[in-house]
């Protein structure tokens, strides 16, 4: 059975930092990779990040780019994501999903359940 579950959200200041974990089981990382997503109250859902364990690519959307940095540590089988310099507007639910290998955020299944990023100002 597939399955992935976040953790490691919570309430933070602006400028904070988190450290999400997403546990992994029950798939092969040679047919998907790991993309984090988030969605704010009245927002759509949108990618976040993403990393491909077979090369060990990472992918970070705009908005995070230089604040975010997605890990792999295959031992635990957990996807990290280490949030720094956060402020309010990335306070959202944070999923994580496997998804194409292209890493594009297309094409998600599996989703996590999510864990909640509240910043506040």
């Amino acid at each position: 059975e597939i399955q992935l579950v976040e953790s490691g959200g919570g309430l933070v200041q602006a400028g904070g930092s988190l450290r999400l974990s997403c546990a992994t089981s029950g798939f092969t990382f040679d047919n998907y990779a790991i993309g984090w997503f988030r969605q704010a109250p009245g927002k759509e859902r949108e990618g976040v990040s993403c990393i491909r364990r077979r090369d060990g690519s990472t992918f970070h959307k705009g908005p995070v780019k230089g604040r975010f940095t997605i890990s792999d540590d295959s031992a635990k089988n957990t996807i990290d994501l280490q949030m720094n310099n956060l402020n309010p507007e990335d306070s959202a639910v944070y999923y994580c999903a496997l998804v194409s290998l292209k890493c594009d955020w297309s094409q998600p299944e599996y989703w996590g359940p999510g864990t909640q990023v509240t910043v506040s100002s």
